[in-house]
């Protein structure tokens, strides 16, 4: 079910069409076609405008990026295809220290019993190059799909929300640099939404000082920080310091855990050939031909998209992506905006081998719609 919240235009050809929309899903893993119920409700408002940004609040919902949209065709089916081998490499009720709900300190008695066991959902969202949010320049009926990994769980069905900004150019208004102090610890997480880091009181300032109602951040990491990744994601203690750090460590490990026939090697890397020279890219190629055979995927699309990812590093394969953007957004209608956040995501900094200096550097870069 899709539920117009609001909408609001300028009354112009130049200001932005900016439209809230409400989801309740029918089922756990769901696409909901976003755009194409803009397309129904509003026609010429919406389609008068050459550019969107579409904005998820969640941590187990969002949006694909369209070059990876593009490569998948549009086309749900692909998309669901592509998301069923994250959910072989992440299946529900494996041995996940996020849903060890004992551990849980932060959560009431209450809470621990209606929480969901939703750790797989959270690592398919980043493996799988899930994003917070996402710009489409589209001149068709082609769809942007909302993508669902957690809809309806023991604890009811969830109630989503997500933004669209429909507007027709870009103005860059500021570029920066922004260096953030570098975790000791070689494989580690690090949640930029944290005070301590200044992160984001010094992107709001940037706003401020420029005035922007409606726009985007663009965050980077430079061509010259390696090893590091940036996703936007809930900051849970035990996910990023157990279960994201295992995925990271091992891609493999938890579907192995499950029992499923998948590869001998991968429970006993010592059977690899010593003369692979890459051990865990001999895992993928391996692993993944089995699970595309399992699940039905060869000979589409799919399967080329992964195995051009596979021919990558590991961690590439993981889309771990090497930068994200934010929503700035004039909630008031005073004509200065926020920067919009879901009550659980953070921007996250994600390493898999320590740095050799003590900082890392962000690129920061502020866009007004115009």
């Amino acid at each position: 079910m899709i539920l117009i919240d609001r909408h609001t235009t300028s009354g112009n050809d130049k200001g932005p069409f900016h439209a809230t929309l409400r989801i309740m899903p029918a089922s756990r893993i769901e696409l909901i076609n976003v755009r194409g119920k803009l397309l129904e409700e509003f026609g010429r408002d919406f389609t008068r405008y050459t550019r969107s940004f579409y904005i998820s609040n969640h941590t187990t919902a969002g949006y694909l990026d369209q070059r990876l949209a593009e490569l998948l065709e549009h086309d749900g089916e692909g998309i669901e295809g592509y998301l069923q081998l994250f959910q072989e490499l992440f299946p529900p009720g494996a041995d996940y220290v996020h849903d060890a709900m004992h551990l849980r300190e932060e959560l009431s008695e209450e809470q621990r019993v209606n929480e969901p066991l939703n750790a797989d959902s959270h690592l398919t969202f980043i493996g799988a190059g899930l994003r917070n949010s996402a710009s489409y320049e589209l001149d068709g009926a082609e769809p942007v799909w909302f993508v669902e990994l957690d809809g309806v769980h023991v604890g009811g069905t969830r109630h989503r929300r997500t933004t669209v900004v429909a507007y027709d150019g870009e103005e860059e208004v500021a570029r920066s640099q922004i260096r953030i102090q570098a975790s000791a610890h070689p494989i580690d997480a690090q949640n930029l939404r944290d005070p301590a880091f200044g992160f984001l009181s010094r992107l709001q300032r940037i706003v401020e000082q420029h005035g922007v109602a409606f726009g985007r951040f663009d965050v980077t990491l430079p061509d010259e920080e390696r090893h590091s990744g940036l996703t936007v994601n809930e900051y849970e203690p035990l996910l990023m310091n157990y279960d994201l750090r295992e995925a990271l460590t091992n891609p493999f490990r938890f579907m192995a855990r499950t029992g499923k026939d998948v590869s001998a090697a991968l429970r006993n890397p010592r059977t690899i050939p010593a003369k692979a020279v890459n051990f865990a890219q001999f895992d993928a190629f391996h692993v993944l031909n089995v699970v595309l055979d399992r699940i039905g995927l060869r000979d589409s699309v799919v399967e080329r998209v992964v195995n051009r990812a596979v021919a990558l590093p590991v961690s590439h394969f993981l889309r771990m992506k090497r930068g994200f953007s934010l929503p700035v957004l004039d909630r008031s209608g005073d004509g200065v905006g926020e920067i919009g956040w879901g009550t659980y995501q953070s921007p996250i900094l994600v390493q898999w081998k320590g740095s050799e200096r003590e900082e890392r550097v962000l690129n920061v870069r502020l866009v007004k719609f115009v």
